[in-house]
Protein backbone atom coordinates (compact mmCIF):
# COMPACT_ATOMS: atom_id res chain seq x y z
CA UNK A 1 0.00 0.00 0.00
CA UNK A 2 3.29 2.03 0.18
CA UNK A 3 2.19 3.51 -3.50
CA UNK A 4 -1.25 4.47 -2.25
CA UNK A 5 0.46 6.61 0.46
CA UNK A 6 2.43 8.47 -1.67
CA UNK A 7 -0.44 8.98 -4.43
CA UNK A 8 -2.54 10.33 -1.11
CA UNK A 9 1.17 12.52 -0.18
CA UNK A 10 0.85 13.61 -4.12
CA UNK A 11 -2.97 14.31 -3.81
CA UNK A 12 -2.92 16.57 -0.55
CA UNK A 13 0.08 18.69 -0.85
CA UNK A 14 -1.23 19.40 -5.08
CA UNK A 15 -4.67 20.47 -3.08
CA UNK A 16 -4.03 21.89 -0.51
CA UNK A 17 -0.24 23.09 -0.15
CA UNK A 18 0.34 20.76 2.81
CA UNK A 19 3.92 20.53 4.04
CA UNK A 20 6.20 17.59 4.93
CA UNK A 21 5.74 18.60 8.14
CA UNK A 22 1.52 18.28 7.93
CA UNK A 23 1.69 14.98 6.16
CA UNK A 24 4.16 13.36 8.31
CA UNK A 25 1.99 14.82 11.75
CA UNK A 26 -1.22 13.30 9.65
CA UNK A 27 0.04 9.94 8.48
CA UNK A 28 -0.83 7.82 11.07
CA UNK A 29 -4.51 9.15 10.90
CA UNK A 30 -4.80 8.18 7.32
CA UNK A 31 -5.43 4.21 6.41
CA UNK A 32 -6.52 2.16 3.81
CA UNK A 33 -9.30 -0.12 3.09
CA UNK A 34 -10.75 -2.24 -0.28
CA UNK A 35 -13.99 -1.91 -0.88
CA UNK A 36 -15.29 -4.93 -2.83
CA UNK A 37 -17.72 -3.58 -6.01
CA UNK A 38 -20.95 -3.64 -4.49
CA UNK A 39 -20.25 -2.82 -1.13
CA UNK A 40 -20.71 0.08 0.67
CA UNK A 41 -18.52 3.26 1.52
CA UNK A 42 -21.28 4.52 3.63
CA UNK A 43 -25.11 3.64 3.98
CA UNK A 44 -28.37 5.71 3.98
CA UNK A 45 -29.31 6.23 7.54
CA UNK A 46 -26.37 6.59 8.77
CA UNK A 47 -23.69 8.96 10.13
CA UNK A 48 -20.60 9.67 7.13
CA UNK A 49 -17.83 8.94 9.70
CA UNK A 50 -14.75 8.86 6.81
CA UNK A 51 -13.00 11.16 3.91
CA UNK A 52 -12.01 8.61 1.73
CA UNK A 53 -9.01 9.71 -1.19
CA UNK A 54 -10.28 7.11 -4.07
CA UNK A 55 -7.00 5.44 -5.56
CA UNK A 56 -8.57 2.80 -7.54
CA UNK A 57 -12.04 2.42 -8.20
CA UNK A 58 -15.37 4.17 -9.05
CA UNK A 59 -18.19 5.20 -6.54
CA UNK A 60 -21.77 6.28 -6.88
CA UNK A 61 -23.79 8.35 -4.11
CA UNK A 62 -27.51 7.14 -4.96
CA UNK A 63 -30.63 7.70 -3.06
CA UNK A 64 -33.48 4.85 -3.39
CA UNK A 65 -37.10 6.70 -4.60
CA UNK A 66 -39.46 6.02 -1.54
CA UNK A 67 -42.58 5.40 -3.66
CA UNK A 68 -40.70 3.68 -7.09
CA UNK A 69 -37.91 2.31 -4.94
CA UNK A 70 -35.93 3.57 -8.48
CA UNK A 71 -32.17 4.37 -7.47
CA UNK A 72 -31.30 7.70 -8.94
CA UNK A 73 -27.73 8.00 -9.02
CA UNK A 74 -26.69 11.90 -8.06
CA UNK A 75 -22.59 11.85 -7.80
CA UNK A 76 -19.75 9.58 -9.03
CA UNK A 77 -16.10 9.44 -7.88
CA UNK A 78 -13.15 8.56 -9.50
CA UNK A 79 -9.58 8.10 -8.94
CA UNK A 80 -7.99 11.22 -7.03
CA UNK A 81 -11.07 12.39 -5.78
CA UNK A 82 -12.45 13.02 -2.30
CA UNK A 83 -14.89 10.57 -1.60
CA UNK A 84 -17.65 11.09 1.32
CA UNK A 85 -21.41 12.40 2.20
CA UNK A 86 -20.00 15.88 2.90
CA UNK A 87 -23.16 17.00 4.78
CA UNK A 88 -23.46 14.15 7.36
CA UNK A 89 -20.04 14.37 7.91
CA UNK A 90 -19.99 17.96 8.74
CA UNK A 91 -22.88 17.88 10.51
CA UNK A 92 -22.92 14.50 12.05
CA UNK A 93 -25.87 13.70 11.27
CA UNK A 94 -27.58 10.98 8.98
CA UNK A 95 -27.03 10.77 5.32
CA UNK A 96 -29.55 10.56 2.94
CA UNK A 97 -27.87 8.37 0.60
CA UNK A 98 -25.84 5.34 -0.30
CA UNK A 99 -22.04 5.21 -1.30
CA UNK A 100 -21.16 2.34 -3.24
CA UNK A 101 -18.05 0.71 -5.19
CA UNK A 102 -18.96 0.02 -8.95
CA UNK A 103 -15.83 -1.69 -9.08
CA UNK A 104 -13.74 -3.27 -6.79
CA UNK A 105 -11.63 -0.23 -5.33
CA UNK A 106 -9.54 1.01 -2.85
CA UNK A 107 -9.20 4.38 -1.13
CA UNK A 108 -7.58 6.06 1.65
CA UNK A 109 -9.30 7.74 4.05
CA UNK A 110 -9.21 9.25 7.70
CA UNK A 111 -11.79 9.82 10.17
CA UNK A 112 -13.85 12.64 11.33
CA UNK A 113 -11.97 12.99 14.50
CA UNK A 114 -8.64 12.65 13.90
CA UNK A 115 -9.10 15.01 10.93
CA UNK A 116 -11.17 17.94 13.23
CA UNK A 117 -8.28 17.08 15.93
CA UNK A 118 -5.90 18.16 12.86
CA UNK A 119 -7.89 21.24 11.58
CA UNK A 120 -7.20 22.64 16.14
CA UNK A 121 -3.25 22.13 15.39
CA UNK A 122 -2.37 22.50 12.31
CA UNK A 123 -3.38 25.89 10.45
CA UNK A 124 -2.62 24.15 7.16
CA UNK A 125 -5.15 21.31 7.61
CA UNK A 126 -7.74 24.18 8.43
CA UNK A 127 -7.25 25.49 5.07
CA UNK A 128 -7.28 21.84 3.71
CA UNK A 129 -10.56 21.61 5.16
CA UNK A 130 -12.01 25.41 4.02
CA UNK A 131 -10.87 24.05 0.38
CA UNK A 132 -12.36 20.88 0.89
CA UNK A 133 -16.35 22.32 1.55
CA UNK A 134 -15.82 24.78 -1.31
CA UNK A 135 -14.42 21.90 -3.56
CA UNK A 136 -18.31 19.97 -2.08
CA UNK A 137 -20.05 23.33 -2.35
CA UNK A 138 -18.85 22.77 -5.96
CA UNK A 139 -19.63 20.17 -6.74
CA UNK A 140 -23.34 20.79 -5.48
CA UNK A 141 -23.88 24.16 -7.09
CA UNK A 142 -22.78 22.59 -10.04
CA UNK A 143 -25.08 19.19 -10.16
CA UNK A 144 -28.00 21.86 -9.08
CA UNK A 145 -26.82 24.15 -12.24
CA UNK A 146 -26.65 21.22 -14.93
CA UNK A 147 -29.72 20.23 -14.31
CA UNK A 148 -31.57 23.36 -14.20
CA UNK A 149 -29.45 24.53 -17.18
CA UNK A 150 -27.63 21.95 -19.72
CA UNK A 151 -29.37 19.70 -21.77
CA UNK A 152 -29.12 16.01 -21.05
CA UNK A 153 -26.44 15.78 -24.05
CA UNK A 154 -24.40 18.64 -22.58
CA UNK A 155 -24.60 16.75 -18.65
CA UNK A 156 -23.17 13.84 -20.75
CA UNK A 157 -20.41 15.58 -22.08
CA UNK A 158 -19.33 16.84 -18.76
CA UNK A 159 -19.86 13.68 -17.25
CA UNK A 160 -17.17 12.32 -19.58
CA UNK A 161 -15.03 15.05 -18.85
CA UNK A 162 -14.76 14.65 -15.30
CA UNK A 163 -14.78 10.61 -15.50
CA UNK A 164 -13.03 10.28 -19.01
CA UNK A 165 -13.36 5.99 -19.18
CA UNK A 166 -16.44 5.94 -16.96
CA UNK A 167 -18.56 4.38 -19.96
CA UNK A 168 -15.74 1.57 -19.92
CA UNK A 169 -16.52 0.62 -16.76
CA UNK A 170 -20.06 0.92 -15.00
CA UNK A 171 -23.11 -0.39 -17.11
CA UNK A 172 -24.89 2.34 -19.03
CA UNK A 173 -27.91 2.00 -16.94
CA UNK A 174 -25.66 3.79 -14.17
CA UNK A 175 -25.31 6.45 -16.64
CA UNK A 176 -29.01 6.80 -17.51
CA UNK A 177 -29.86 7.52 -14.00
CA UNK A 178 -27.53 9.95 -12.62
CA UNK A 179 -28.55 11.99 -16.32
CA UNK A 180 -32.67 11.19 -15.35
CA UNK A 181 -33.03 9.65 -18.75
CA UNK A 182 -33.85 6.11 -19.91
CA UNK A 183 -31.21 3.74 -21.41
CA UNK A 184 -32.53 4.70 -25.21
CA UNK A 185 -32.20 8.02 -24.70
CA UNK A 186 -28.95 7.33 -23.62
CA UNK A 187 -27.93 5.45 -26.69
CA UNK A 188 -29.13 8.35 -29.23
CA UNK A 189 -26.95 10.97 -27.37
CA UNK A 190 -23.99 8.83 -27.96
CA UNK A 191 -24.86 7.79 -31.40
CA UNK A 192 -24.45 11.52 -31.77
CA UNK A 193 -21.19 12.43 -30.18
CA UNK A 194 -19.89 9.53 -31.55
CA UNK A 195 -20.64 10.83 -35.27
Amino acid sequence: MTEHRDTLNTHLRNFAALTDKDIADAGGFWKSRKINKGDFFNMQFVVCNDLGLVVKGIFRIYYVDPQTFEEKNLYFFSENQFVVSFRSFITREICHYFIQALEDSEIMYISHRDLKGLYTTHPNWAIFGRLLAELFFTYSQSRTEELLFMSHEKRYVRLLNEHPNIVDRIPAYHISSYLGITNPSLSRIRKRINQ
